[in-house]
């Protein structure tokens, strides 16, 4: 199995049990930052300071995770493995890294239900998605 899978099914196990337990144990902590380093870190501080969103939209119940960003916010679409951010179209589609921090942050938050739900409803999902998806420079 390619390290990068690897390092993806660890993250995934380690969400799993947080799942289970409620938290991160230093274990956990110690894993992550071993396997992913100051990646892992950014995204705990994400997780802490409750960066991660979760909008669904009403009436269709489409949803969109945002992890807010030290520049902007940041669209990321957990089954693709997709984040718009930087770091993840230079480093990540490049295979130099297997996910970048907003990734990471995401999949820590839901395990661990530390996001912010927001409702709107649908008239305002196209703005924001074209906000969301805007490139900065």
């Amino acid at each position: 199995m390619p390290e990068s899978r690897l390092e993806i099914k660890r993250l995934e196990a380690i969400c799993g049990e947080a799942r289970l337990k409620g938290e991160l144990t230093e274990k956990h902590i110690a894993s992550l930052t071993e396997t992913f380093g100051s990646r892992f870190l950014n995204a705990w501080k994400a997780v802490k300071e409750r960066r991660v969103k979760k909008y669904i939209f009403k009436p269709s119940e489409r949803t969109v995770w945002i992890v807010v960003g030290r520049r902007r916010d940041y669209l990321v679409m957990p089954a693709a493995n997709f984040c718009s951010c930087d770091d993840f179209y230079y480093n990540v589609m490049d295979e130099k890294a297997y996910l970048c921090y907003h990734l990471i942050a995401q999949r820590l938050a839901e395990s661990l239900g530390l996001f912010d739900i927001i409702e709107e409803d649908d008239s305002l999902y196209d703005t924001l998605m074209r906000e969301w998806k805007k490139v900065t420079s």
